[in-house]
């Protein structure tokens, strides 16, 4: 006690403990890996749900290069072949075309048209059409919120 006043030392080996256990915790973790588009990667084949269609037989393809631990973010390409169809949005995507031509209504009629180049974000909660007017290949981000319990 000086001056009234505790003070507390660390014991030594307490302290050892604590450094090598952050070593063993340090060399436990590894720098994550960068994730490279441009290795070849096979896509999975679908298509919208036949209820969903509403011109042409489109059909699409992902190659979905990363998914984060949480289930939660996702980044890949895509590609679709000329057809429209339903959508609604439970998730956040941002999209850059890389090729084609697509055009997106909303529900209430407001339309979209982009093309190889441009880049969008559709917001989770959209609800509209989903028009490929000519083949189209993109490369996506999408954030989808984890749903509460219960």
């Amino acid at each position: 006690v000086a001056g009234g006043k505790s003070i507390l030392r660390p014991n030594a080996g307490a302290c050892q403990a604590l450094q090598s256990g952050a070593k063993r915790l340090e060399t436990a973790m590894t720098t994550p890996t960068i994730v490279d588009f441009r290795r070849n990667m096979k896509g999975e084949e679908s298509a919208p749900a036949p209820d969903r269609v509403l011109k042409g037989e489109p059909k699409t393809s992902a190659r979905n290069y990363f998914s984060d631990p949480s289930g939660q973010f996702f980044a890949g390409t895509w590609s679709s072949t000329v057809g429209k169809w339903k959508i609604d949005y439970t998730e956040n995507e941002f999209c850059h075309l890389l090729e084609g031509r697509v055009v997106i209504t909303s529900a209430e009629g407001k339309r979209w048209q982009f093309n190889a180049g441009d880049a969008w974000v559709i917001p989770a909660g959209f609800s509209g059409t989903w028009e490929t007017v000519e083949p189209a290949r993109k490369r996506y981000a999408i954030f989808e919120a984890a749903k509460p319990a219960g």
